[in-house]
């Protein structure tokens, strides 16, 4: 898959609920679904990270899945801070069931590839998860987020996640 469909795939997840009955749009989620898609959306590249990690022999990889898991973590942690602060919990909606569902799928179907070919996936995978919800996250997310404190977080966390969209690119044409 390449990196325009990868960026398609994400795209049709982030848009869609499982079915048409249920189809709602990112941008009618309240704060506290926000937030939990933004938790997973994190977990989710913590876990390509680590497969990485198990799967890749490349040092770039490595670095780039260690830097991963150490700044998604972090913010995750300074999200699960502000909702204690907050005294909420975040909430399970349409979109972080589709984009686990998606992840599901695609762990299954990059664990089963090694070396070059592995690489080049899990390089394209990240460059377009990063760009798909970088877009999501500053166009729909942030202009309709309501708390100012987790406004802040979500655009603190973007500017991370943008530095990680730039690394990824580079990877891409690394292992290309």
């Amino acid at each position: 898959m390449n990196i325009r469909n990868a960026i398609l795939a994400l795209t049709a997840a982030l848009a869609l609920a499982t079915g048409p009955a249920l189809a709602q749009s990112p941008k009618d989620l309240n704060d506290l679904e926000i937030a939990h898609v933004a938790y997973t959306a994190d977990n989710i590249d913590i876990r390509y990270a680590h497969l990485a990690l198990a799967i890749s022999s490349n040092p770039a990889i490595h670095e780039f899945a260690w830097t991963m898991i150490r700044d998604h973590t972090a913010v995750n942690e300074q999200a699960l801070a502000l909702l204690g602060k907050l005294n909420a919990q975040p909430k399970d909606n349409f979109l972080s069931k589709s984009l686990m569902e998606g992840a599901d799928k695609l762990v299954d179907e990059m664990s089963k590839l090694r070396g070059a070919a592995f690489d080049k996936r899990y390089a394209e995978n990240e460059l377009g998860y990063h760009k798909a919800v970088n877009d999501l996250v500053e166009n729909t997310f942030i202009p309709n987020i309501e708390n100012g404190e987790v406004k802040s977080l979500f655009q603190a966390g973007l500017e991370i996640f943008k530095v990680h969209e730039g690394h990824a690119e580079m990877m891409v044409k690394a292992v290309n």
